[in-house]
Order: C-alpha cells, then sequence, then structure tokens
C-alpha cells in the first residue's frame, strides 16, 4: 500500500467535492490566472477570489488589510470556521496562493482540490455558468505570526549568506539567467538574470502530474529528500518570480510532505533581479 501524504486532509478529491456541493460548511474557490475562465463555466456553488484585483493591495506591493480580507469572506459567504477548498488552473498555481494567502490572515480549514480546473473538466464533472450568492457571514479575522509562512528579502539574503536551503522553482532557463523571464510572459521579465546564490533549482512541475494531480509522497520524497537532501526539519526558502509557483512548491513540503519551516518568499526573483546591492548567480 502507497504512503500516505503526511497531512492528507488538506488535499481533497473531486469525488469529495461533489459528495460536498451543497454543503454549508464547505466554500468551493475558484482562483485562476486566467480570470475569464471562471464566468465560462466552474464547479457548481463556487465562488471567484482573483488572487490579484482581490488579495492584492492595488497601491503598494502587499496583500490587502484584514478588513478587506473579511469583507472578501463575508461576501462569499465564508465563516471562520468553513471549509474552504481552493482549485484553478496551471496545476493549481494560483488556488495555492489563495490558500497561502488565507494562511496570511490565519483562517484554519483551507484544502485543495487535487488536480483542479484542468481534472475536473477532463473528467467531465458537472460545471455551472451560475454565479452563487450567499449570504453574507459576520467574519473575524483570526490572525497569524506571517513569519512562520513568509520571508521577506533581508532574511533571505542573510539566509543566502547562511548557506540554508533555498529551492528555485523557476524553469531551467530562467534560473541560469538564460531568459530575463518566465516562458512565454516577456513583458515580465527583470533587470537581471539568474539565481539566488545557493538556490537549488526545482522546478514546480515536477510535484505534479500531467492530469494535474500531485505526484505521490514517494515520488515527493525522491525529488526533495534523496535528490537534492533536504530534510523535513530544515528551515527552506521556496521562490519564483512573483510567489505564485512557488506557493506550490511551499504547499507540497509543508502539508504533503511535513517539512516543519518552509517560507514562501513572494518578493520573489521580480523583486531579488531588480534589487540594488544583492548578489545573483548564473548558471547551472
Amino acid at each position: 500500500m502507497a504512503e500516505s501524504y503526511v497531512h492528507p486532509e488538506v488535499l481533497v478529491s473531486a469525488e469529495w467535492v461533489q459528495a460536498h456541493l451543497n454543503d454549508p460548511k464547505v466554500r468551493i474557490v475558484e482562483s485562476d490566472e486566467d480570470v475569464l475562465l471562471y464566468d465560462m463555466g466552474h464547479v457548481p456553488g463556487s465562488v471567484k477570489i482573483d488572487w490579484q484585483g482581490d488579495l492584492q493591495d492595488q497601491l503598494t506591493r502587499d496583500y490587502i488589510t484584514a478588513e478587506k480580507f473579511a469583507q472578501i469572506c463575508s461576501r462569499a459567504g465564508i465563516s471562520a470556521d468553513t471549509t474552504v477548498v481552493f482549485y484553478g488552473d496551471k496545476s493549481n498555481w494560483w488556488a495555492c496562493y489563495a490558500l497561502w494567502a488565507f494562511k496570511l490572515f490565519g483562517h484554519k480549514d483551507c484544502r485543495i482540490l487535487n488536480g483542479g480546473r484542468k481534472f475536473w473538466y477532463d473528467h467531465k464533472l458537472p460545471i455551472s455558468t451560475e454565479v452563487p450568492s450567499y449570504a453574507p457571514t459576520d467574519y473575524k479575522v483570526a490572525g497569524s505570526d506571517e513569519s512562520e509562512i513568509r520571508v521577506f528579502r533581508d532574511a533571505v539574503l542573510a539566509h543566502s549568506k547562511a548557506g540554508l536551503p533555498l529551492l528555485d522553482v523557476r524553469s531551467p532557463k530562467e534560473f541560469t539567467g538564460e531568459k530575463l523571464h518566465m516562458e512565454e510572459y516577456p513583458q515580465e521579465g527583470s533587470l537581471r538574470g539568474g539565481h539566488i546564490p545557493g538556490a537549488k533549482n526545482v522546478p514546480w512541475g515536477r510535484s505534479v502530474n500531467d492530469d494535474g494531480t500531485f505526484k505521490s509522497i514517494e515520488e515527493l520524497k525522491a525529488l526533495y529528500q534523496d535528490e537534492i537532501g533536504l530534510k523535513p526539519n530544515d528551515t527552506v526558502v521556496a521562490y519564483c518570480r512573483i510567489g505564485e509557483r512557488s506557493s506550490l512548491t511551499w504547499f507540497v513540503l509543508k502539508y504533503l510532505m511535513g517539512f516543519t519551516n518552509v517560507k514562501n518568499y513572494d518578493g520573489s526573483w521580480c523583486e531579488w533581479g531588480n534589487l540594488v546591492r544583492v548578489p545573483i548567480a548564473k548558471g547551472a
């Protein structure tokens, strides 16, 4: 029998979601890179939360206030004790990013639909174009210590200088500096190409299967522990370009593999590649 994930409860199946579509204690949230996908069809009863337009402050490169977060949850019919299940495109990049943001505000029960939007559509499961309306809640933000899951540039510089584990989850060409931008996103480059000194390159896509589901715990251990030597009690920092791809790796390490101290550097290469007086490395 295959070994289970360390926290299997955070990853739910399509069958589980279908069984809970009308459960008032569960809210399904779609979060995509392509903001038009939700209107084309979504899991029945699911609500749309835009990772950028809803969760990010539009004037500062940070997240919204606790008050605004409470308003978003309230209008979506989410209470502090609601089980929130996220799914989306790109093998759940943005779903993991939204889950990470919810954790910044201390929401307790957050889960991911394994396989995301692709799996749901590929298996011809029910879809709807109806936008649901839920009674608003009196959402109270629990709050959390964001330093447990988020890290900023000065701490990353110290982490790098100390030789502690850094995971660059971008494509190999971004990592080596051959490309200044993500594949097929030439408008989103940085001034310098390369990676943070000491980082190892494990592209995010190596954690998922072709159908969008996550790889088995055995495969993940072979990748992160056997191949690059990480240990579950290591202090690990993951980054990409803006923190969305690395939020998926953060989810894998923290919840599926049970790493006790893993953080997402959401400033990522968009910040690091443009900073004055920070070192970079080039090549493999």
